[in-house]
């Protein structure tokens, strides 16, 4: 696989790590894969995991936690309220990130959640590079509308630009002077996650924190894959090359008003997440609805246990070692993809590969729910389990500051962090050829119902054969 910039390429980086514990997995029969998958209505969040040979849903808590951690877990203090395990983890965070209030809760959304409250009201405006899903659920929930505002150069596939999760500062700065008084919070998600897991760099961000100061606003980072973003800045960023990721992470933060995070992906844990923020003000605020929502804010939601196994996991999402190897496997499954004739988003990104449907299926129709004609396809071929979503984005014309919708479509391998190996990822490559092989009499999918929010999680759908009736999907 070729190298990029000097980088070592995958076949040599081993694992920085060696198991400890193993879970058996097994390949159902194709007659079995075809009967699960009717089952599910052809959406793949309803499959169950033993009918999995490669999960790659979401590299959301999937990852396989260290030693290190296991130990932490025994040093858990359960106490309500005051706990010692909250001590540890607050610390961590303080010096990690920077930010002086610290409020744990059980996972990211319900970080989100407790922002949004605290900070959107009806009419107002949340402006990102782009929201993760949840996330915008929780700004339109509270009567906001979130505007996303990626370069357009983002959502094209084969553009080499390193940092395609970057803001579009000119689109920033009409939204921020053509919607002045409603915009309520400057969101960066690092590596943005609906920008094919691309990350920002550390130019854009001070750009960002520039353009928002100037108009008052403040600006919170969305992190999940904070780390995964700061390693990529040193390996893509010319100035910051050989700089610690930690010391690359926390400038990112101190050129934002506070952040939340879902630890469940950078930081290796299996559930878990914090609000962190330099305002008391907003601070009290999430702590009296944590205790409303999520529990008292010691403990917010998790165990003493799960802190402490979380304080322990930050630390390690930031060890280079860690890093350079789960982003040279991204970039494996990218290459052998591209290898195999797959339209992938290039460069790869922190979290895993995106595969453009349009490409592979290009006798369908948006209409005919592509995405879900690659996830299934895929289970069928080789027990692999992948995610697809259709999204509504509305973003800024960058020339008169009026808002515009588009849609955006994706379908994702994300990879779970520290739990496969080669030949794991090589499984998923054939059974994307073969997938590649039989794309042009891929049937169409109808969708037979669909709940109000988070479609993409809960509708159910049917195969339309060629020549039946119609392919559109139920309101």
């Amino acid at each position: 696989m070729s190298d990029r910039r000097g980088q070592v390429s995958w076949e040599h980086v081993p694992e920085p790590y060696r198991a400890k514990v193993i879970e058996s997995i097994r390949l159902p029969s194709k007659a079995e894969r075809e009967a699960r998958l009717r089952e599910a209505g052809y959406n793949p969040f309803y499959l169950k995991s033993q009918d999995i040979y490669v999960d790659l849903l979401t590299d959301s808590g999937t990852g396989a936690m260290s030693d290190a951690q296991w130990a932490a877990l025994m040093l858990g203090d359960e106490t309500y309220a005051g706990s010692r395990s909250y001590d540890v983890f607050e610390r961590t965070v303080r010096d990690i990130t920077g930010y002086e209030h610290v409020v744990p809760v059980h996972q990211g959304r319900a970080g989100e959640h407790l922002v949004m409250e605290s900070l959107v009201k009806p009419g107002d405006i949340v402006l990102s590079n782009t929201l993760f899903d949840t996330t915008r659920t929780h700004v339109e929930q509270r009567g906001g509308l979130p505007v996303d505002l990626l370069a357009d150069i983002a959502w094209d596939y084969d553009h080499p630009h390193p940092f395609k999760g970057n803001f579009d500062l000119d689109k920033l700065r009409a939204a921020l002077e053509h919607h002045r008084g409603r915009v309520a919070a400057v969101v960066a998600t690092v590596v943005n996650n609906l920008a094919y897991a691309s990350p920002v760099s550390l130019d854009n961000m001070r750009s960002v924190r520039e353009l928002a100061r100037r108009f008052g606003v403040p600006v919170y980072i969305d992190a999940a894959r904070f780390a995964e973003n700061a390693w990529l800045v040193t390996q893509r960023q010319d100035d910051q090359r050989g700089r610690p990721v930690a010391d690359v992470a926390r400038e990112f933060f101190s050129l934002a008003d506070g952040c939340w995070m879902s630890a469940k992906k950078d930081g290796l844990v299996n559930i878990g997440g914090f609000v962190a923020v330099s305002d008391e003000h907003l601070a009290d605020e999430c702590r009296q609805r944590l205790v409303l929502y999520e529990g008292f804010p010691t403990y917010g939601g998790l165990a003493g246990r799960d802190l402490q196994a979380l304080s322990v996991g930050l630390r390690e999402g930031l060890e280079s070692d860690y890093l350079r190897h789960r982003t040279a496997q991204v970039e494996y499954l990218h290459d052998g993809l591209r290898d195999a004739g797959v339209t992938v988003c290039t460069p790869p990104g922190g979290s895993g590969v995106y595969v453009d449907v349009a490409a592979l299926y290009p006798h369908l129709s948006p209409e005919d729910n592509p995405g879900i004609t690659v996830t299934a396809d895929l289970y069928l071929q080789g027990g692999v389990r992948m995610s697809a979503g259709v999204f509504e984005l509305t973003t800024v014309n960058p020339a008169t500051g009026n808002l515009v919708k588009r849609d955006f479509s994706c379908a994702r391998l994300a990879l779970p962090r520290r739990v496969y190996g080669r030949a794991h990822l090589d499984h998923v490559i054939g059974t994307m050829r073969k997938v590649l092989d039989g794309a042009g009499g891929a049937p169409a999918y109808k969708r037979v119902s669909s709940p109000r929010v988070l479609a993409h999680f809960f509708a159910r759908y049917e195969p339309v054969p060629p020549g039946t009736g119609s392919r559109h999907s139920v309101p």
